[in-house]
């Protein structure tokens, strides 16, 4: 679908199920593939960049069976995996490339990983300078720094290394490698970004150690067969979230929504601002937290964002700009200069679709102040093939003044 016309509504209510959590399922598949034995993954995201990383497991010899709600993976251990007999195309999936290029790093074959026209723009440095300080071998455009990468796996070094960003992909990458070296490798961040790697490897029943939210260290250690239950994606709740509290009479149950602290600054950001926010059912499934949230709809007022609070909201960034627009006064969010080099460059394509709805926008190098009003108006907006800002335009939608 290229176009998409959308209303404004008067109210939402129901309950919403959403799909299974993109950054669990890449991450529960690649280390059920690495496990010493069979695993089932329950509730896993159909999408298609986590299809990417299932082809890319097949391609190295894993066989998964696909239902419509579970995975069958057959693990292999850690040095099971198979050299693919062509190059291992990632579509658009950033997390399958990066967290692939820490496990081929250690396997003693050949292998090639590419991408889309996107993805070969994405920076891959990050991840390929600390492998090669743990002696993998990476070749690739610019150095390394860009896709498509050659990579001549091998025995790895530890390592201990000092991540000049808070990043989950280069921090998951990093321990994946660091399951193939012997001794200790241990990866300090300067903050604490997304934790589900480390979550599923204590899951797996991994050697791993963290001193502290942003000093992790893990250790040569098999991983044992588990069966897995995905929590729904909060990536995905995020867009219903905001929609909730913008329609006006609005109440929303969205039922077994990943909660994990490292992932919900959206939800921080989004009470700050006056949105009525209720969690229940809280529990545990398969080291990730799990419960329902309940959305009523709430007039909402403009906020200094906690850089801490954006950086486990990164990718909620396009649908946070859609809050801030209709609430009154001023938000000013900061530090996201990493989304200049995501799907899209999001700062700009979010500034420019919010002026085309009507609202004063100001562009600065890492983020935007956006000057809110509850009254703005529909138009044609460019996602630029982004999902997200798709996603978060349509939301708009459903609130401004004509069809947009």
């Amino acid at each position: 679908m290229s176009n998409l016309t959308l209303n404004a509504v008067e109210s939402l209510t129901g309950e919403i199920a959403v799909p299974g959590d993109k950054s669990v399922t890449h991450r529960a598949v690649i280390f059920s593939a690495m496990a010493d034995g069979p695993c089932t993954i329950t509730g896993y995201c159909g999408g298609e960049d986590c299809f990417r990383t299932i082809h890319a497991m097949r391609a190295l010899g894993i066989q998964i069976q696909i239902a419509e709600t579970v995975l069958r993976v057959e693990g292999r251990g850690l040095r099971g995996f198979s050299e693919p007999d062509q190059v291992i195309d990632c579509g658009n999936s950033g997390t399958t490339m990066r967290l692939l290029i820490g496990l081929l790093s250690g396997q003693e074959f050949f292998s090639i990983l590419t991408g889309d026209h996107s993805l070969r723009g994405r920076p891959m440095g990050r991840i390929t300078n600390p492998l090669r300080a743990m002696s993998a071998e990476i070749a690739g455009r610019r150095g390394g720094e860009l896709a498509p990468l050659s990579i001549s796996g091998r025995r790895l070094k530890a390592t201990s290394y000092n991540s000049p960003i808070a990043s989950a992909q280069v921090k998951s990458a990093v321990l994946i490698a660091g399951l193939f070296a012997e001794g200790e490798t241990t990866f300090h961040e300067p903050a604490q970004s997304r934790d589900h790697t480390e979550r599923l490897l204590r899951h797996f029943g991994a050697k791993l150690h963290c001193e502290s939210e942003t000093n992790t260290s893990v250790y040569s250690s098999r991983l044992h067969p588990r069966e897995l239950v995905v929590p729904g994606d909060f990536s995905s709740a995020a867009f219903f979230i905001v929609a909730g509290l913008l329609v006006s009479n609005s109440r929303i149950i969205l039922r077994n929504v990943g909660v994990n602290n490292t992932r919900i600054g959206l939800l921080n950001i989004l009470r700050q601002m006056g949105g009525w926010i209720e969690t229940s059912n809280l529990r545990d499934e398969s080291g990730e937290s799990i419960g329902d949230l309940h959305v009523h709809s709430s007039p909402l007022e403009g906020v200094d964002v906690d850089p801490t609070d954006m950086l486990r909201a990164i990718d909620e960034f396009p649908i946070l700009c859609i809050a801030a627009a209709f609430a009154n006064g001023r938000t000013q969010i900061r530090g996201m200069q990493e989304l200049r080099v995501k799907e899209s460059d999001r700062i700009a394509t979010m500034a420019e679709a919010l002026r085309g709805i009507g609202s004063t926008v100001e562009e600065l190098p890492d983020g935007l102040v956006i000057h809110g009003h509850p009254t703005l108006h529909g138009t044609t907006c460019k996602s630029y093939g982004d999902h997200r800002v798709a996603m978060a335009l349509a939301i708009a939608g459903l609130r401004t003044k004509g069809m947009m």
